[in-house]
């Protein structure tokens, strides 16, 4: 079931809710700059499991408005919040990948952990993102030829094999972003650090990182995992950044033993 919620006046965010009498929620934030539909083989799995999945695309990207507006963390999290009390949603549990896992903790930091029972960073672009050479080198790209920026993207994403067609799929996905929105959250990605809002997050927490990721390096993994309390590393061995496909399975184990 997909609909739309309004997070402030001429804004509203397109919501994928799935089994909604489930007894347990998991909320997904996708990573930069992809969609909701980036988590495909964990809805496959989770809501027959029994799991409501709610799947936000954040404002700019997938199916939720394209505002020139309003791309820096806190208002991000302040969108998810919006979503959060339309929905009524408590003691559920957060899970965002790259970009998302950097909302998903400055959501818990600003909101004290409202409704938070559990937190789930897969791939996280925590406590920072790119560095300002790599921010440099794809905002340039992404404002003069977004399409090849969203293919070399595609082509470091995973180390697991993807077939040509899944490829296109991923491709075709980033794309559906804005430009502006795309180039924006490159911005974003090169200037905020998490380290103070780590210590904040008071619930548990699973860290799932691909040792092989080009993207965001493993060691900003073990970083999470020494400045946030009651928390646990699961190394990704045969990921990349996209340990959400490249590893799906065990995920969807793991999501499932986590959120019980």
């Amino acid at each position: 079931m997909g609909y739309y919620v309004n997070v402030e006046p001429g804004v509203k965010l397109y919501v994928e809710d799935l089994n909604p009498g489930g007894s347990k929620t998991i909320v997904f934030l996708h990573g930069w700059p992809l969609s909701h539909k980036q988590f495909e083989y964990q809805f496959n799995v989770l809501p027959s499991k029994g799991y409501r999945c709610i799947g936000i695309d954040w404002r700019g990207f997938g199916d939720s408005d394209k505002p020139y507006h309003g791309y820096n963390l806190d208002r991000l999290a302040d969108d998810i919040r919006m979503v959060v009390e339309a929905l009524k949603l408590t003691n559920f549990a957060l899970a965002g990948h790259s970009t998302g896992g950097a909302i998903a903790v400055k959501y818990a930091s600003r909101n004290n952990n409202y409704g938070l029972s559990h937190l789930i960073l897969i791939d996280a672009a925590v406590p920072t993102g790119f560095t300002k050479q790599t921010a440099a080198q794809l905002l340039n790209e992404s404002l003069n030829d977004r399409p090849k920026m969203m293919r070399d993207i595609t082509d470091m994403f995973f180390f697991q094999y993807i077939s040509p067609p899944f490829a296109d799929w991923f491709f075709q996905t980033g794309m559906q972003a804005a430009g502006w929105s795309t180039a924006a959250i490159i911005k974003m990605l090169s200037e905020f650090n998490l380290e103070a809002d780590l210590g904040t997050i008071n619930v548990p927490t699973l860290i799932v990182h691909g040792t092989h990721d080009k993207v965001i390096p493993f060691s900003q993994a073990e970083e999470m995992h020494r400045k946030i309390r009651n928390s646990q590393l699961i190394p990704f061995h045969y990921s990349g950044h996209g340990s959400f496909y490249c590893e799906r399975d065990k995920l969807n184990q793991l999501l499932q033993q986590f959120v019980k």
